[in-house]
């Protein structure tokens, strides 16, 4: 058990520590998970400094990384003010706002979303757990389930026809990217660079400085694209260190 530092000392709030597992992002390496109290009662400002803290959410679960001798996993977040998209993303833009309508609905269980996310696991994650345990429990446990914020759930759609969903929680200081998913079939317009694109786009709308990406991993290809979205600021553990175009991420 511990406490965690900063803006949140005076909440003592219990920080749990798992044993050693196997990392979701690096075959062969070992990982070790920091988890808040599952008990504990996490107001906005709480979730806000805890995420400005390098924790992310999955389902009620808040977490980060805390592997020995690994610091792998970076926190970034796009100051969305000052987001510039290179020649690719307006590309991908111009092309899907022409042709996506986007829909912010609340958090909720539809069958059409999980029938496109069990498709998704399928064919992006074949080899991972996820694509084992693609169960509707499990998909409610990680996406819809109550966790005391605001989640909300972008979905992009061709006509009538759902393409995919963005899954992003509303904060005090901008907008975290929880998850996205998109159907296989509409690989080839880069759904997923439209989606947060279209969150970009949602945190300037409201008037919040960031859009928090998660973790970006120099070794994980399918973690790596975030560096693509310029300027981008990386937790280094005690503040955020901004990283113009020009500038190579060099964490990790």
């Amino acid at each position: 058990m511990n406490a965690v530092d900063g803006p949140l000392a005076g909440r003592h709030l219990a920080l749990y520590l798992t044993g050693e597992h196997n990392c979701s992002y690096l075959p062969g390496h070992r990982a070790r998970t920091l988890f808040v109290d599952p008990t504990a009662s996490i107001d906005g400002a709480t979730y806000q400094a805890l995420v400005d803290q390098g924790f992310r959410r999955s389902g009620a679960h808040v977490y980060r990384p805390a592997c020995l001798g690994c610091a792998a996993c970076v926190p970034v977040r796009v100051p969305v003010a000052d987001f510039v998209p290179d020649r690719s993303q307006r590309r991908n833009w111009r092309r899907n706002s022409a042709e996506l309508n986007l829909l912010d609905t609340p958090a909720a269980f539809k069958p059409s979303h999980f029938d496109i996310y069990r498709r998704y696991l399928r064919a992006r994650h074949p080899e991972g757990g996820m694509a084992d345990d693609a169960s509707e429990d499990s998909y409610r446990r990680f996406l819809v389930e109550r966790w005391g914020g605001s989640t909300r759930f972008i979905e992009l759609r061709l006509g009538e026809r759902l393409v995919g969903v963005a899954v992003t929680d509303v904060i005090e200081h901008g907008l975290s990217a929880v998850y996205t998913f998109f159907d296989p079939a509409d690989s080839e317009r880069s759904p997923g660079t439209f989606a947060i694109l279209a969150q970009i786009e949602a945190a300037r709308r409201l008037g919040v400085p960031y859009l928090y990406l998660g973790y970006w991993l120099r070794d994980s290809a399918k973690m790596r694209y975030k560096e693509r979205f310029r300027p981008i600021e990386a937790w280094d553990g005690q503040t955020w260190v901004r990283f113009e175009r020009t500038r190579p991420l060099d964490f990790g």
